[in-house]
Formats: structure tokens, C-alpha cells, sequence
């Protein structure tokens, strides 16, 4: 299995809000919530808006551009028939952000 990738840190990402970063030659969403770090496709399926400047709940993005819903566990759109991709994530002790890549 590949080695897991350092996306970012903890620090990086305040509570509450989401940045893009660029990893492995892709691009991601990434989420810091008070339920922990999630990782999602960058853009929405509907219109392709920028999901990490959506609107973060617990396990939730809100698009900014057409509040289409989805869970950032599994990427199930909440109020959407669509849905985003979501990538396995883990949070290192030091606050490292890495990302598991899947086997090829």
C-alpha cells in the first residue's frame, strides 16, 4: 500500500471552515469540523462551485453557489440526488494532515 501523504496541518485549517490544497498532483477540498478532518472533491457536481468555500456543519459542506448539501463522511448529497467523491484521511499527533492514497 502507498505511503500516506502530508496535505497540510491542522493549524492550517481553522474550525469551522475549509481550504483547497493541492496533493499528489489533484486538487481537494479540505475540512477541519468539530468532528474531525474530511477530504472531498474540490468543486460541486451541480455547477462545479468551489466547496471549500462552502458553509461546514459537523458532517456537512453547503455549496456556496446553490446550497446543494453533502455529507462529508460519505459524500452522499443530503437535499441532491448528486454526490462527491471523499478521500481517507489521518491526523498525525503533531497536528499533520495526511492523506491515504489507495492502492493503484
Amino acid at each position: 500500500m502507498p505511503a500516506p501523504i502530508r496535505i497540510a496541518h491542522l493549524s492550517d485549517i481553522p474550525e469551522g471552515e475549509g481550504r483547497l490544497v493541492e496533493a499528489a498532483g489533484m486538487h481537494l477540498a479540505v475540512f477541519h469540523t468539530r468532528a474531525g478532518v474530511f477530504a472531498t472533491q474540490p468543486d460541486c457536481p451541480h455547477r462545479q462551485g468551489p466547496l471549500a468555500d462552502g458553509l461546514t456543519g459537523t458532517h456537512t459542506v453547503m455549496c456556496p453557489l446553490h446550497d446543494r448539501i453533502y455529507d462529508l463522511r460519505t459524500g452522499a448529497g443530503v437535499n441532491t440526488d448528486c454526490s462527491i467523491t471523499t478521500y481517507p484521511l489521518t491526523v498525525m499527533q503533531d497536528g499533520a494532515i495526511m492523506l491515504e492514497m489507495a492502492q493503484a
